[in-house]
């Protein structure tokens, strides 16, 4: 069962989602308050549910509309993903990872993970 962590940093507040297997699958940007990190994690639980994957790294890449997952190849070839929200704006991260069928799996766990909802506050 995954859960989201909140925790406060020396700027503000971020969260991760861990899968069950205690992996970090996901995580956000810093947050200038609590109640704007609780917003995020709601917004995550909300789009990841119905987003669909544009793959960025396809040709021609297919765009989808928000909330979607965008997987793309980074600069050290790596592949990674950013859930966008309904208004285009970034809620979740990814890891790099070395194959695209692992970063699928990783937007898998995301949408498997963000819909059991548990949030852990670590502050």
């Amino acid at each position: 069962m995954g859960k989201f962590i909140a925790k406060k940093t020396n700027t503000g507040y971020k969260f991760d989602l861990v899968a069950g297997n205690g992996e970090v699958v996901a995580t956000s940007e810093v947050y200038a308050s609590e109640a704007s990190c609780m917003g995020g994690i709601a917004s995550v639980i909300k789009c990841a549910a119905v987003a669909q994957i544009e793959d960025q790294t396809a040709e021609p890449v297919e765009a989808k509309k928000h909330p979607k997952f965008e997987l793309y190849a980074d600069k050290a070839g790596e592949f990674r993903f950013r859930l966008k929200a309904r208004n285009g704006e970034v809620i979740a991260t990814s890891e790099g990872y070395k194959t695209k069928a692992s970063c699928e799996n990783g937007i898998a766990s995301v949408v498997k993970n963000a819909a059991d909802e548990k949030i852990e506050k670590a502050y």
